[in-house]
C-alpha cells in the first residue's frame, strides 16, 4: 500500500515539476515531455513483465495482456472495459483511474486532466512499442475520475 502512495506522489510531483519548469505558453511541450518519460518507463516495464511469457498470437492478445497483467502490476487493478472495432482501434476504460481520484471532487480540475494522463499514455505507447505494436495513444476524460485511453494502431 505504501508503494502505491509513493507512485502517486511521484507522479504528481513529476507533473508539477515539468509544468513549473516550462514557460506559461508551452503547455504542449509539458505534455510531450511527460509522454516521453512515460514512453521510456513503459518500454522498461514491459520488458520485465514479459520476460517469461510466450509470444502473443495477435494484437487482441497483446491488448488483453496490457489490460490485465500490465495494468494490474502498475495500477493494482485491471482495466474496467476493453473495446475494439477490429480495425486497429482499441478503447481502454478505467472507471476509477488512480491519478484522477484525488482531484475528482469537481469539474474545476477537468482542464488539468490531460497533463496527468500524458505519462500513462506514454507508458501504454512505450509498452506496445516494445511489443512491436506501433500506435498513437490518446486519453479522454468526460467525468472524473473515469477516463478512456484510445489506442490507434499504425499499420505500415
Amino acid at each position: 500500500m505504501a508503494d502505491e502512495a509513493l507512485f502517486e506522489f511521484l507522479h504528481m510531483e513529476m507533473v508539477a515539476h515539468v509544468h513549473r519548469s516550462s514557460a506559461k505558453d508551452e503547455k504542449d511541450q509539458c505534455i510531450s515531455t511527460l509522454e516521453a518519460l512515460g514512453f521510456r518507463v513503459g518500454q522498461s516495464l514491459i520488458e520485465r513483465f514479459t520476460r517469461e511469457c510466450s509470444r502473443f498470437k495477435d494484437e487482441l492478445d497483446t491488448m488483453k495482456f496490457l489490460c490485465k497483467d500490465f495494468w494490474s502490476s502498475v495500477y493494482k487493478k485491471q482495466i474496467d472495459n476493453l473495446r475494439t472495432n477490429h480495425q486497429g482501434v482499441y478503447v481502454l476504460q478505467d472507471n476509477k483511474f488512480k491519478f484522477l481520484v484525488q482531484m475528482s471532487t469537481g469539474k474545476q480540475y477537468m482542464e488539468c486532466a490531460p497533463q496527468y494522463l500524458a505519462f500513462p499514455c506514454g507508458m501504454i505507447r512505450g509498452a506496445l512499442s516494445n511489443l512491436g505494436v506501433n500506435c498513437i495513444v490518446t486519453a479522454e476524460v468526460s467525468a472524473m475520475p473515469a477516463c478512456k485511453f484510445q489506442i490507434q494502431i499504425q499499420r505500415t
